[in-house]
């Protein structure tokens, strides 16, 4: 008992001391199973999502998708307003084509604007009304900080979120389109003979969980912005960070919000579990204190009784 109560001290020490110091703006870890917060910095803080955007694009795609309204093989042609998207872009002309299955790949790894306009011209019919369609699915989530403008996530002034939100969306993605979400789990496109690595480079095994989502984002006025998913076969989580100084430094946060965040489960388990075998011993111990009560009850009475006889 002296070695656990050791180990307990030590892993709440290792999960509540997340960072003497914050280098970003804001962040947040929560369960994607129960929802809990299991530690928030600066959540309802504002900022520009950047291409933390493009989560409410794919999620609309699928979407749409689930609705059999487009198909994976569907086509989309660019328009002139998609081509004249800035970088980072695929660099289609107007006129092209392209997949929606390689359109979806195309903003998973390289996050390319002209596509995320594409996407949603063709869903929407126009831009103007996806962005709406993306203000009515926040709002269905209860995204109440948030306000897109735009479906790419370029750079705006009235494009704004908050880590809550973000992780909100992620958890939705995650649990409402589980069919699609593992796409995010891609590290490289090969499209037109071109190879298109994901910008999230945490994706992969770690000690003792596994990154497999879900989306980077970067503008200067927000700086480098990422929520990742991560599971450890039994528990996922979700990080998300607003505004870190360099991506270097926003993914060894992400990568220590998620080492700690499991350190926390497993301590919250490690006592559940010492919790259960201190009730089941107690309550052993009190079954057997009222069977011995009530062997002495019967023998204590069958005195009385003989005494009484007498």
């Amino acid at each position: 008992m002296k070695y656990l109560s050791v180990l307990l001290v030590f892993l709440w020490t290792a999960t509540n001391c997340v960072a003497a110091f914050h280098p970003v703006n804001a962040a947040m870890i929560v369960n994607a199973n129960t929802g809990e917060i299991i530690y928030s910095y600066n959540a309802d803080k504002k900022t520009q999502p950047a291409s933390l955007t493009k989560m409410m694009t794919l999620m609309l795609t699928f979407k749409a998708l689930k609705q059999k309204r487009i198909r994976p093989n569907s086509l989309i042609t660019i328009s002139a307003n998609a081509a004249a998207q800035k970088p980072c872009k695929l660099g289609l002309k107007k006129g092209q084509k392209i997949t929606v299955r390689n359109a979806i790949l195309a903003l998973i790894t390289k996050s390319a604007n002209d596509i995320a306009v594409a996407l949603a011209e063709h869903i929407g019919k126009s831009e103007q009304r996806f962005v709406y369609m993306m203000n009515q699915e926040a709002k269905r989530l209860g995204m109440t900080s948030t306000r897109f403008v735009n479906p790419s996530g370029w750079k705006n002034s009235k494009q704004l979120t908050t880590v809550r939100d973000m992780a909100k969306l992620s958890k939705a993605l995650i649990n409402e389109y589980p069919s699609y979400y593992h796409l995010f789990a891609t590290k490289q496109f090969n499209y037109n003979n071109k190879i298109m690595k994901n910008h999230n480079q945490l994706l992969g095994k770690h000690n003792n969980y596994l990154v497999d989502g879900i989306k980077t984002g970067f503008v200067t006025a927000s700086g480098y912005n990422l929520a990742a998913s991560a599971t450890n076969g039994q528990t996922r989580l979700i990080a998300v960070v607003l505004g870190g100084r360099t991506r270097q430094q926003r993914d060894r946060q992400v990568d220590a919000l998620l080492k700690r965040g499991f350190s926390k489960v497993i301590s919250r388990k490690i006592i559940a579990n010492a919790s259960k075998k201190r009730y089941k011993s107690s309550y052993k111990d009190m079954i057997n204190a009222s069977a011995g009560e009530a062997r002495v009850s019967r023998i204590y009475g069958k005195l009385q009784c003989e005494r009484l006889v007498k």
